[in-house]
Formats: structure tokens, sequence, C-alpha cells
């Protein structure tokens, strides 16, 4: 059965459904398999063990080294000799003297860190039945229930994001069965004797605590200036809780909280002069002087506040009943829709979790990480995978947790203005491929990778998408200098290519796809020490379709805030003369300047359809030679690739309006690089991109709002032909419930924040009504409507002769 959730409340919303709760009949047995919990500060991965329960926790400002930069002076001075080498074809050339003038020091950044694993060692023993390790999204509870030599046990883990603690309560239905003991273990990385300069000490703390002290490590010549406390708290009812040394046991209780807070000193960027004992001591006060109840009931109340706001419904079917680990063995993309829902509802939550305002973004694998020596050092690479996070936000309705990712980009000016004056002689800011706590901006990691200059420029369009759902203009006046900056480093930037004429980005790279062209010729690289080609280049696919964006909404926001008439007119002229799109030999989109083929047939990175999607530049209806021509790369790389490049072709295929497309690549997905706990898997390493990439597109395929216009199941997929969806966002301030049938939409109620007119392109005769009574509605054209709306009001739009108004 399909619920009905148009409009007001939900009553009857299964929250518990086959769409919000992941489980098990065993524990994880791996970490990347362990259910993940986070209030956007500290987070949890929880196993479900029943001899030995691991607890591995995260503290989002826990990172190796301290406040540093990577800008190196002078490096403008070799840009002009650089620029003309790539304009004359000479490429390895231009990839040397960048690696020796125009890299960053040091070549690499900081690495985020795993702070602390909570071991308890449990006393019961003998078989374990009824066994159920299940995650609740709805209520962002963790729970583990059995029975073993014939009592009922619970575990219940949540991380509060009201009292700021991991919160770990253990009861049974037999009193005096509670005995266990409990470690509190800290990380240090032993993967380099010359790197081993994070310590830590493990003690106890009077008769019912632990404490967990140690500071980060010097990496990369950057010393570690970060101090962290963890604390533990224990209350029991009944029984006897005592400590040794560092061991806490607790014998025959009936019941047990524990309490975690953990802290460091990280203040800002650029100050690390916080308190983490006095932090963690105020915390703890606050929090161990209330009952576990009432704390997880502040805590449940605070996630639904942000959860409940949005949810897809689809049918269920005897899969969508099956443990998560045998539901996605099972999925053949058909035979369990609910699968959708969840897939959603996943990357909703561990946005909730993992990025909340006030705290830091979410990195590489969101918040949760057990290494010192993570892949990609869990790091923001701003080339995907960081604006991937974020796609979501505000189509899901959870728009204030990218205020962390709009913190940063504006922290993110510092160090890049100071890069854009010593590398590039250039006014404004800049940002590469990556970033870290640290906020610094230079290239990184080698010239292939490091010269992506519009790791910035794209970050800066998430604040004008942010503007165009919201209408919020004081936030569009905060914001406006960074995306001057942006616009302005680009204007300098800019530079004539010699044959065409058109102004391109030099030096430019397609992220991380080295081009089967002149530049693909091997040579020893002293950056990196690799023998590779390069993948420099001028004016690639991307860089083009991101600054003719960039340049058309710093426009837009200077006019609508009244500002800088004379830059705007000078963004104007400069984006007429961007290198346009290109249609390839094989019909393709062409990804760089020249007609070059790509040496990896099924590159991860589809980059030069950014202005199919994210982007607004390409779609069928109003560019559709381009539009054909993407759809001849998305064919041409297939399925392959990763979890995040599969939610990225998913996306695109949605928005060339082919569902099935769309959900063969969230099949595959599922099928080849995702865990049995719903995270992306990169390269055989756990990353949250994918399963936020995997929320957007499955939100695109039901609700696309680009080009001044709502289209409501534009990419429907036959296998979710009927469902229902409530709160989803939609631009120019509206938010929308609606419901379809047999791949039709049967009625839609639209609540209009900002009073805009809303315009629907959607087949079909539709009536409109508000507060029962009828809205003039116009036609501009074949399939769409249009009418007048007032701020605050809601509309009910039906199709005509359905009886869906009833």
């Amino acid at each position: 059965m399909i619920l009905c959730l148009l409009g007001g409340a939900t009553p009857g919303k299964a929250w518990a459904g086959p769409d919000a709760v992941l489980f098990y009949t065993h524990p994880a047995e791996k970490w990347e398999n362990a259910f993940p919990a986070g209030n956007g500060r500290l987070g949890a991965m929880v196993f479900g063990g029943t001899a030995e329960e691991q607890i591995q926790l995260n503290e989002a400002t826990y990172w190796s080294g301290g406040p540093y930069s990577t800008v190196v002076k002078g490096g403008r001075e070799a840009l002009p000799e650089i620029q003309k080498l790539l304009f004359e074809g000479q490429y390895k050339q231009a990839h040397v003297l960048f690696g020796r003038r125009m890299m960053g020091y040091p070549v690499e950044q900081q690495k985020y860190q795993a702070l602390a694993n909570l071991v308890l060692s449990l006393d019961a023993t003998g078989d374990v039945s009824e066994y159920r390790h299940e995650l609740d999204l709805d209520t962002a509870v963790i729970t583990t229930r059995y029975v073993q030599d014939g009592v009922r046990y619970t575990r219940e883990v949540l991380v509060s994001p009201v009292h700021q603690v991991v919160l770990v309560r253990l009861t049974a239905n037999q009193p005096g069965r509670i005995s266990f003991t409990a470690q509190l273990r800290g990380y240090r990385n032993t993967a380099h004797s010359n790197y081993a300069t994070d310590y830590f000490q493990m003690e106890g703390q009077g008769s019912d605590g632990l404490v967990l002290r140690g500071r980060s490590a010097d990496y990369m010549g950057v010393g570690g200036k970060l101090r962290y406390e963890a604390r533990l708290r224990a209350s029991a009812t009944g029984g006897t809780v005592r400590v040794d040394d560092d061991v806490l046991s607790v014998s025959r209780a009936d019941a047990v909280t524990l309490v975690i807070a953990a802290a460091t000193n990280f203040v800002n960027y650029k100050d690390v002069t916080g308190d983490p004992a006095a932090r963690v001591e105020q915390v703890m006060k606050a929090a161990v002087a209330l009952s576990f109840e009432r704390l997880k009931q502040a805590h449940t109340q605070e996630h639904q506040r942000l959860f409940r706001r949005a949810s897809i419904e689809l049918p269920a079917t005897e899969n969508s009943k099956l443990p998560t680990d045998e539901r996605l063995k099972a999925f053949d993309g058909s035979n369990d829709p609910a699968l959708a829902g969840l897939l959603f509802q996943y990357g909703r939550y561990l946005l909730i979790s993992s990025s909340r305002p006030g705290g830091q973004p979410a990195n590489l694998q969101g918040l949760w990480n057990k290494d010192m020596n993570p892949m990609w050092d869990s790091k923001y690479t701003t080339n995907i995978n960081t604006q991937m996070n974020y796609w979501m936000a505000e189509t899901a309705n959870l728009s204030e947790c990218a205020e962390p990712l709009f913190r940063m980009i504006r922290e993110l000016t510092d160090q890049g203005s100071e890069t854009a004056k010593e590398f590039y002689g250039a006014r404004g800011w800049v940002q590469h491929q990556n970033t870290d706590l640290w906020r610094v901006t230079a290239p990184m990691d080698g010239p292939s990778w490091g010269a992506f200059t519009t790791g910035g420029a794209w970050l800066s369009t998430h604040l004008w998408e942010h503007y165009l759902y919201t209408g919020d203009t004081g936030f569009l006046r905060e914001y406006y200098p960074v995306l001057k900056g942006s616009a302005e480093f680009f204007l300098d930037f800019l530079k004539p290519d010699p044959k065409r004429g058109w102004l391109v980005t030099n030096p430019s790279t397609s992220p991380e796809n080295f081009p089967a062209g002149p530049a693909n010729v091997k040579f020893f690289d002293e950056v990196t020490t690799m023998k590779t080609g390069t993948s420099l280049t001028a004016g690639s696919t991307i860089d083009m379709e991101i600054l003719r964006e960039l340049f058309s909404e710093v426009a837009e926001a200077s006019s609508i805030l009244g500002f800088d008439p004379e830059l705007r007119g000078r963004l104007t002229a400069a984006r007429a003369r961007l290198a346009p799109l290109q249609v390839g030999r094989k019909g393709n989109l062409q990804e760089w300047l020249d007609d070059w083929d790509e040496t990896e047939k099924s590159h991860r990175h589809i980059s030069g359809l950014w202005g199919l999607y994210p982007g607004h530049e390409i779609s069928p209806r109003e560019t559709p030679a381009f539009a054909a021509a993407s759809q001849v790369v998305l064919e041409q790389r297939g399925l392959p690739g990763n979890g995040w490049s599969s939610a990225w072709k998913a996306a695109c295929w949605a928005r060339l309006g082919n569902g099935d497309k769309a959900m063969e690549n969230v099949r595959y997905a599922v099928g080849h690089y995702t865990t049995t706990s719903l995270f992306s898997i990169c390269s055989n390493a756990m990353q949250v991109d994918g399963a936020f990439g995997m929320s957007a597109a499955i939100g695109e395929m039901l609700l696309q709002s680009d080009g001044g216009e709502i289209r409501f199941v534009p990419a429907l997929p036959q296998s979710l032909a009927s469902g229902s969806a409530k709160g989803l966002r939609a631009r120019g301030g509206f938010e929308v419930d609606f419901r379809w049938q047999a791949g039709v939409l049967e009625k839609a109620t639209i609540l209009s924040s900002l009073g805009k007119t809303c315009r629907i392109r959607t087949p079909g005769s539709f009536a409109v009504t508000s507060g029962g009574r009828s809205v003039v509605v116009t036609q501009p054209e074949a399939g769409v409507i249009e009418f007048a709306t007032k701020p605050g009001e809601t509309y009910s739009v039906a199709l005509a002769g359905s009886g869906a108004g009833r």
C-alpha cells in the first residue's frame, strides 16, 4: 500500500518501515559494515557484538598537524612560461615547470584522524538467538537485541546533538545480569617510525569513569597542535561499578548507562587555544545530571525535527523485509522499489549526522574514520567529492546542514587570496582540488591533480544554489564578497587561446582524467616519483562550464543587491568569450578543447558533463544537441567506476529524462560499490560521497526545478511507477508534496515561501486551488502551467478527472 503524504501531518506514516530501517541478523564483521551515528561533531561506528562490543569514536576537529600555510612565494613568475608551453603543446615541459615552481609546500595536506575505541568485554556466555542489530534512521538510535542464556539483552547507542555526548544504554529483562569491562582505547600512528609523534594516555577517573588524553601527530613538517580529551562515566542500576587502572568493571547490574564526551582544543582554522578538559567537563556535568530517557527524548526530538521534513514512499515487496545485507544482494533494480526510498533517506540521515550548523563539513568519510592514515587522508576533495556530499541538501529539505560547507568556503578565501596573489598574480581567491581542517588552498599531490583551479569556483556555485532555494537576500549579501572574489580571480587568470581566440583557463585539467593526446607521453615525474603522462592542458570543458555559471551568478547577484555594475559588465563580456561546448568526432561532448579520447575507457570522472549535472547549461529541451552528445559520453563510460561515479551518472541520466538508465546505475552501485551499511565504496575504501550522491540522484528522478520551472517525476524508472513524496524543496522557495500513479502525476501540494510565480512543466490537464478556491492558471506553452502565488500560501495541483483532490 502506498500511503498518502499530501499536506500537513502524516498520520499513518510508517517511519520504522523499509525506507527508514537498516538491520542485520548478525554483528558487523568489519568496520565499514558497522552502523554510523553522529551529531555533526562526534561520530560512532557500532558493531553490535555479543562477546565484545566495539564502538569506534571520532571527533570532527581531530586532524594531524596544526594551523599552517602551503602558499609558496613567487610562483607567479613561472606562470607565463607555463601558459606559453601549454598553448604550444609542450605538455611535459609545462608539467615539470609547474611541479617545480607552482606546487604548494608541503605538497600534501593533513589527515583526519581516528579518536578512540570504546571496547566492552561482555561476561555473558552461551549460544545467542533472536539476534537483531538495527539502525533506525528516524530516531537515530542503533539497537542491538538478542537472547543469551535465557536472558534478553538490549543495547542502545546514540550520539546526541542536544547534549553533545555519546550514550550507550545496556538493559536486560532479568535483574543482575549485566556484567562487563570497558576500556577507552586511543589510537597512534605507527605506520612510520618518524611519524608516530601522536601519543595518548588511558586512565581511570574516580570510581566510575575513564579518561583518554592525547595529541595530534606532526606531519609533513607541520607540528601537531591539537590536544584532545575523551571521558566516560558509568551509571548503574543495581550491581557494582569499579575502576582499576584504565579498566572500568560493571558487575551484576540491572541496567547501565555509559556517557562519553570528547573535545579538542580547536577553535578555528587559525586558533587552537581551546581547553578540551573544560569543554568535556561542561558537557559531562550537564549530561550525567539527566536520566537516559530524558537524554534520548531530547536527542530524538531534535533529530526528527530535521529528518521528518521529507520522505519518499514506494511500494514494499517481500524483499523489502529482508535483512539489509541480504536485501542488497537480492536487489535487481525492480524487485524492491522501497530500497530507493531507503537510499534517499540514508543520505539525509548521514548529512544530519555529519554536518550540523557550527561544525565541520562532511569530509570524504563524512565523520567516521578508523585509520590514522585513511585513504586520501579523508580530506575535502573539491574536484567532485565534497560538492557531491551537499548536492541533496536543498532538495532534501536540509538546507541548514550545508552551513558548515558555506563557512568553509568563506574560510578558504583567507589562504585562497594569498594563493591567487603569489601563484597567479591575480585578485580574488582560488582553491584547487583539496583542502583540510586548516583551509589550505595551494596545488597539492602533483601537477596532474593540483592544477585544477576551479575547485573554489565550483564550491561557490553552492552559495548561489542556496539563494535560489531560499531567496535569502541576507545570506546573498553576506556571501557576495566570496562569490565576487572567485569571479575576480578568473577575470585576471583567463587567457585568450592563440588558435581560436576564446578565453580559457591555463593551466587547466579535467579532474584526474589523462587525455590520449600529445600529453600522454610517459615520463618520470619528479614530484610524484611516478612514471606518468600529464593531465595539464588549457580550457577543459568543466572549467568553462563552471565559469559560465559562476559569472552569470555573480552578475545576477550584483544586480539583485545593487552592487558593482562595472563588474557585472566585465563578467557578461568575459562569459561571452569563454570557450564553447563542442561535439567531437564520435558524437560525444568534448572533455577538452581538442577532440581527444581518454586513456581510461570507464574513467570515474565525467567532468565534461558538469554542465548537465550538477550545472544547468545542458538540457534535452534547451540544448538537444549537447544533451545527445552527453548521452554518448554516458554510454561510452558505461556502468563501471565506483560509488560516487555511479551516483553522478545516475543524476546525469535523470537530467536527460531517462529514469531506467538512472536506475541501472543505482542497481550497479548497490551490487558493486555499496557496503551493507549503505556507505559508498571507492577503490575498496569507504566513502560517503556516493551515498549522498545516490540520495541526490533519486531526488532528481522524482523532482527537478532548474530552468525556472518545476518538473514532477521527470525521470521515473518503470520500477518506481507509483509512489508519493513529501517535503521536497524546489528552487524558487517552494516545498512540495506529490503522488504519482502509473508514471503520471496525480496531485501535488505546493507551499510557496517567497510568493513567486509557480511554473510547472507536466503532461496532462491540471486544476489549481488554494483554500478551496480556484486559482487562475495560464498555459504559456503546451505542457506548461503557470500561476501566481502568495508567501505562506498552499496550492493544490490536481489532475483533472482523477479524483485526486478527495
